[in-house]
This record gives structure tokens, C-alpha cells and sequence, in this order.
């Protein structure tokens, strides 16, 4: 079958609907593909940050709860006096009142400068510095349970956190049997230090 000029020229317009309706198609489906592959990537986009919005409510979540929790220990660390600068003055009237309790024959103390305590090993303190003042003691006993009397005291009557270092003891002889009941019989030297927090964000 041989085709002539004049059915080329009826064919042509037919051959043209043809090409234009491959070339639309074509740009249809890429479009399709395009506005697919926008979709998706949208989609994802919004899933992530549906996600995020779920990460940040549960953190604030957690949050509120932490809150309500530590609310109570850290009101009872400001009423100790823990949390804040140190309680010097506190410290040596505290220690006065005890003296007057009598619950060692006698005792002397000393407390050096505040410094930064560096514990070993290191711990997190958070937005907190941890300040050292170190009260070193002499004790004259009559027997051991009066320096645990003492402590009892320091811990109950005065306000703070006094971190108990240790203690030594040496006995000493009393002079004749009738005075071993009034005189000292036991010396001890104990070291600590007062432990208190201070925010890093508090006004210097």
C-alpha cells in the first residue's frame, strides 16, 4: 500500500494530535510525579513537627512534675539555710548555745574561709556551686557518747550542713582514782566543713 502526497497532508493534522496528546500526557504525569513527591515531602515536614510539638509538651509535661516534686526539697534547703551564702554568724551563735548545754567538758573551734568544694568524684550540682567552709574541733571528754551528744546537737540546733570529716581520739590519764569522775579523760580533734549551694545566676 503506497501512500500519496494528499493522504500525508490528511494524516498530518492527526499525527500532530497525536504528539501533542504524548507531549501533554507526559507533562501531566511529571507533574503528577512532582506534586506526589511534594506531597510527601510535606507530609514528612509535618509529621516532624507534630513530633517535635509532642517531644516539647511531654518535656514541659515532665517538667511541671519535677516541679511540684522538688518544690518542698528545695523550700526545706532555703529554710536550713543551706541554699545561699554562708551562715557564719549563725554558725558560731549555734555553737555558743551548745557550749552552754554542757554536753562535753569543753571544746574550741575554728572555721576557715569559704571556698569552692571540688568532691571527689565529681558530681553534677546543676545551676549550683558548692561552697566549703571548714570548722575544724577540739574536744575534752569524760567518755566517748558525749561527742556524739554534741553532734546530735550541732545537727539539730543549728541551721545548715555540717559533712562530718572524722574524728581522733586520744585518751588521757586522770591524776588519782577519786578524780577520774571530774576530770578530763579523753581528747578529740574532729575536721568538717559547713556545705552550702549557691546559684551561679545570684547577684554577686
Amino acid at each position: 500500500m503506497k501512500l500519496s502526497k494528499s493522504d500525508f497532508l490528511l494524516m498530518r493534522w492527526s499525527v500532530l494530535a497525536i504528539c501533542a496528546s504524548l507531549i501533554i500526557s507526559a507533562i501531566v504525569l511529571y507533574s503528577s510525579g512532582s506534586y506526589a513527591e511534594k506531597s510527601l515531602r510535606e507530609r514528612h515536614n509535618a509529621q516532624s513537627m507534630l513530633n517535635d510539638a509532642r517531644a516539647r509538651m511531654t518535656t514541659a509535661h515532665q517538667d511541671q512534675e519535677n516541679m511540684s516534686i522538688y518544690a518542698d526539697n528545695y523550700g526545706a534547703l532555703i529554710a536550713n539555710k543551706i541554699i545561699g551564702d554562708d551562715q557564719r554568724l549563725d554558725w558560731i551563735e549555734g555553737m555558743e548555745k551548745i557550749r552552754q548545754k554542757n554536753l562535753v567538758t569543753d571544746f574550741r573551734y575554728t572555721i576557715a574561709p569559704q571556698k569552692v568544694y571540688a568532691p571527689k568524684p565529681p558530681i553534677d550540682s546543676g545551676n549550683f556551686d558548692i561552697r566549703y567552709s571548714e570548722m575544724k574541733l577540739q574536744f575534752d571528754l569524760l567518755h566517748e557518747a558525749q561527742l556524739l551528744n554534741f553532734f546530735d546537737a550541732l545537727r539539730a540546733d543549728i541551721k545548715g550542713w555540717y559533712q562530718l570529716e572524722g574524728c581522733s581520739l586520744q585518751r588521757v590519764g586522770a591524776t588519782s582514782v577519786n578524780e577520774q569522775a571530774t576530770k578530763t579523760r579523753l581528747k578529740a580533734e574532729c575536721s568538717g566543713g559547713w556545705m552550702t549551694l549557691k546559684s551561679r545566676n545570684a547577684p554577686k
